[in-house]
């Protein structure tokens, strides 16, 4: 574990020899460099150190001093966007739409790249690409997606029925791979990864298998007491009604005030220690784990033991959107290899065709974006990188004024331009610290979008032999410092080839979500906020080489020799918060959400972002973004 790794990793397209200590300190120095490729940045991405200074600055009222006066660059625009995530992308889009290409737009964002969560890993290993996502992972959503949020999927050309085509769900179980447990020695009392003895093409992350093999090995070999197994076997395959003599509606209520957790011990009678074993099955989609999941949510997203409850298809009061499942949504997904920074790279192309070379979603996904071409005076539409915005105010009075200053920070200095209209597409707990033209009502329902931390890693493997011997192709580790241990899905679009054999190199997906189990969902979220500004690179990288090495123990692993390069992808502030029944009685019993009052337009200012929804997902941010254009385009 004290090895170096040695590798070579690509800086600002320089090939330098690093040991793993000076990894996150080099690309942190790189990430405002002239000339610098950010997708190829490793070490410390998503909110790296230095990009969140002057926000928490704000945050901490201590930036504004009595004399500081913004140096006015002169420029006008007609639209100017906070925000270059997917919504504020899909802003522009809109815009220009409806008030044609000669339309004046700049977007500010605090990031050295755009896209937001979107974000996209680049790696090069002995003159190959590999790609992988730093964020958002998918075109998905448990509900339909809209005609609007379809109308720009379909613009971009993107197919969601070329699924088939470009995945290869055949791959890793053609090698015997499949689902494991890792069960780790602080949590369980000792090391064990228990894969599946028969996995199948399309078996679930974290659910064993229900074959009778697979209940014999676990029976035999799980680090649990006899009875925590019996009991685990019965959540998923037995067939009592728990609750007798109450109608679906009547569960529904009583799973919605009742955590997974609680139902598992106290409804189903299982022994305390299957909590352990469940608690961070949710983490990928609420970011709390079933401490603080309801029953009902847990029914909703198919976590077991509801099968004799007879609850039907239809979903209660306070049910989380990420729970409610719909086929026809289900059959709207699609991945690239870097995530949605595709979409947002597709966004930029229809913006400023010169910054994304090629025409094509295939060629997309190798293109190399020219960043120089991003901010040029001669453009209608500008991205402006590693600008974080300060002051969004009115010139004049809110109701009469024809004209928004935006001031912001860029290179150290502060400037500000104007704008006949602006689009607040940042999170909605950093608008309150942006402007004082909101009411107090506004600025509480702004303040209340909690987001949830999360951190998305991709580590370079120079091959996945240790994967292939040890039977999985993926990990769920719900003990551990990173819950989920995931082999890249193996998709290949144009001349971007996935890895087919365990011989070559490939990315693995780790995911960790910060939780503090036993406070609310908010406060878990804020904690795990604290938590991961406090985490330095080094100690990220540390635990998953010694996790690795101890989860792969089977296969041989070796860290120092294995791993090549490291990118964690850290998001304090991540996904949007989605309410909860457990914590938000307004959602429970149908009362005002807070997302509604939040995202009303001021004057000649609109606001958009999933926030503005309380719904984590790429199709919630273009209409989200669709709807704040709408609120500007009747202003004269």
């Amino acid at each position: 574990m004290d090895r170096p790794i040695q590798r070579r990793d690509f800086l600002n397209g320089v090939a330098v020899a690093i040991g793993s200590s000076l990894l996150g300190a080099k690309s942190a120095t790189g990430q405002s460099s002239a000339g610098a490729y950010p997708p190829a940045l490793t070490g410390m991405r998503g909110l790296y150190p230095g990009s969140f200074t002057t926000a928490h600055s704000l945050r901490d009222h201590t930036f504004w001093k009595n004399d500081d006066k913004p140096s006015d660059t002169g420029e006008r625009y007609d639209l100017v966007i906070v925000g270059g995530g997917i919504s504020g992308l899909s802003a522009a889009y809109f815009y220009r739409k409806a008030a044609g290409k000669n339309a004046r737009i700049l977007i500010l964002d605090v990031l050295d790249d755009f896209g937001g969560h979107a974000k996209r890993n680049e790696f090069d290993i002995n003159g190959r690409k590999l790609l992988g996502y730093g964020g958002t992972y998918a075109i998905e959503s448990p509900s339909p997606y809209s005609p609007i949020a379809k109308s720009v999927i379909d613009d971009l050309g993107i197919d969601v029925t070329a699924t088939a085509r470009v995945l290869d769900r055949k791959l890793y179980p053609s090698f015997g791979m499949g689902p494991g447990v890792f069960f780790d020695k602080e949590t369980f009392g000792t090391d064990l990864l228990l894969p599946d003895p028969k996995p199948e093409k399309d078996a679930d992350f974290g659910d064993p298998g229900t074959s009778e093999t697979h209940w014999k090995v676990f029976h035999e070999q799980a680090p649990l007491p006899a009875g925590a197994k019996q009991d685990i076997q019965r959540i998923y395959e037995g067939t009592k009604d728990y609750m007798p003599g109450l109608s679906p509606a009547e569960k529904k209520a009583r799973l919605a005030r009742m955590t997974y957790a609680k139902y598992l011990t106290d409804v189903v009678g299982a022994d305390p220690s299957v909590v352990k074993y469940f608690q961070t099955r949710p983490h990928a989609y609420f970011g709390v784990g079933i401490d603080a999941v309801s029953a009902q949510d847990a029914w909703g997203f198919g976590l077991p033991g509801f099968q004799g409850l007879d609850l039907g298809t239809e979903p209660g009061p306070g049910i989380s959107h990420d729970s409610i499942q719909n086929e026809e949504a289900e059959k709207y997904w699609f991945h690239f290899p870097d995530g949605n920074a595709s979409i947002a790279r597709l966004l930029v192309r229809k913006l400023l065709p010169a910054a994304i070379p090629g025409n094509s979603v295939d060629d997309v996904v190798t293109a190399r974006a020219d960043y120089a071409r991003l901010d040029e005076a001669a453009s209608s539409t500008r991205i402006r990188l590693n600008s974080t915005v300060a002051r969004v105010r009115h010139l004049g009075d809110v109701d009469s004024a024809k004209e928004v200053e935006v001031a912001y920070v860029k290179d150290g200095k502060l400037q500000s331009v104007r704008a006949g209209r602006c689009i607040l597409a940042c999170w909605h707990s950093m608008i309150p610290y942006l402007t004082n033209e909101l009411s107090e009502r506004q600025r509480t329902a702004l303040a209340s979008a909690a987001k949830v931390p999360i951190v998305y890693t991709n580590v370079l493997l120079k091959n996945w032999t240790a994967f292939q011997k040890a039977g999985v192709n993926s990990i769920y580790a719900p003990g551990s410092y990173c819950e989920a241990i995931q082999l890249d899905l193996p998709v290949s679009m144009g001349d971007y080839k996935c890895s087919r054999t365990p011989e070559e190199p490939i990315l693995v997906h780790v995911m960790k979500t910060p939780c503090h189990p036993g406070l609310s969902a908010r406060d878990q979220h804020r904690a795990g906020r604290v938590e991961l500004y406090g985490t330095t690179f080094e100690t990220f990288e540390r635990n998953i080489r010694d996790e690795f090495a101890r989860a792969l123990a089977s296969g041989g692993f070796d860290p120092a020799r294995d791993i090549a390069a490291i990118t964690v992808n850290r998001w304090p502030h991540g996904y949007a918060y989605e309410y909860n029944s457990l914590f938000d009685p307004f959602w429970l019993e149908g009362g005002e959400q807070p997302c509604v009052v939040a995202r009303q337009p001021f004057g000649r200012i609109a606001i958009a972002n999933s926030d503005a929804a309380a719904y984590a997902y790429t199709d919630a941010a273009i209409d989200e973004a669709y709807r704040a254009v709408n609120d500007l385009l009747g202003i004269a």
